[in-house]
């Protein structure tokens, strides 16, 4: 489970028009259609090909809970995909992200400061090109320690040197022991 993927995509679902199918058998005849077959689907949840049609004609309603959490995934990643793209343009382009997070900051910085890491309560707004940055990286894959380094960068520039106003040889913010992470448009 990655932490920084999952908060952004619950930030770009928040963008959504119309809710996610809720039914095992709404969301079985929706990754059909998507992926144009029930031998597809049956090959991406790992369950038999008649059990997906059983589904689909609701002779089935209550999933396993391991099948129902993966049905749940796979819907949710397949969602209004043209919201969710319009949602990451208008956040990269002209809106930022606003991250809210919990945890254990501290920074590297020249001798006889204070930059002894202590637990910090922020909510920063983000401009947009940190926003285009976080979503480009999980988009091309990157692991959560590497979204993890492009959101301490931000902080470090937005809220510890506020845009070059103040603490100009701050060098590396750590950014550690993550209690709470939520990401907002």
């Amino acid at each position: 489970m990655s932490l920084f993927g999952d908060g952004l995509d619950a930030a770009v679902q928040k963008a959504f028009t119309r809710p996610a199918p809720k039914s095992a058998g709404a969301q079985m005849r929706y990754l059909v259609r998507q992926l144009k077959g029930t031998k597809a689907v049956a090959q991406m949840l790992r369950v038999s090909q008649r059990t997906v049609e059983r589904y689909v004609k609701d002779q089935i309603k209550k999933p396993r809970p391991d099948l129902a959490a993966r049905l749940e995934r796979e819907v949710r990643a397949r969602w209004q995909p043209q919201i969710r793209a319009k949602a990451r343009e208008k956040a990269a382009t002209t809106g930022g992200i606003v991250i809210d997070t919990r945890a254990r900051l501290g920074y590297t910085a020249p001798i006889g400061t204070t930059d002894q890491d202590r637990i910090r309560h922020l909510t920063v707004a983000l401009p947009p090109q940190y926003a285009a940055r976080l979503f480009d990286a999980q988009q091309q894959g990157a692991s959560d320690q590497e979204l993890k380094e492009i959101a301490a960068d931000a902080l470090r520039e937005v809220y510890f040197q506020d845009g070059g106003r103040r603490a100009g040889s701050l060098e590396e913010v750590r950014f550690t022991d993550i209690e709470h992470l939520e990401f907002d448009l």
